[in-house]
């Protein structure tokens, strides 16, 4: 199970590229852990998911795509 903005859901492991224990950051695509972010990636990676979310539009399809899954999901608790 992954927490992604108070969005909770099942993801599988099976094509990760290293080891995955709770408390990790995984890259998700799709319902599949495909990368364990490194420690010192997280800090870079979360910041460009919350820049991603402030600047949903319709002209960016990666940002409104995240948003329109949070939203359909309830979640971004605290992150708008």
């Amino acid at each position: 199970m992954v927490d992604f903005w108070g969005v909770t859901k099942p993801v599988r492991l099976d094509v990760v590229d290293t080891p995955v224990v709770p408390g990790d950051y995984v890259l998700n695509h799709v319902g599949f852990a495909i990368r364990r972010i490194p420690a010192e990636e997280i800090g870079e990676t979360l910041a460009l998911y919350d820049e991603l979310l402030r600047r949903a539009s319709a002209e960016d399809l990666m940002a409104a795509d995240i948003r329109a899954e949070l939203d359909a999901a309830g979640g971004r608790d605290g992150h708008d």
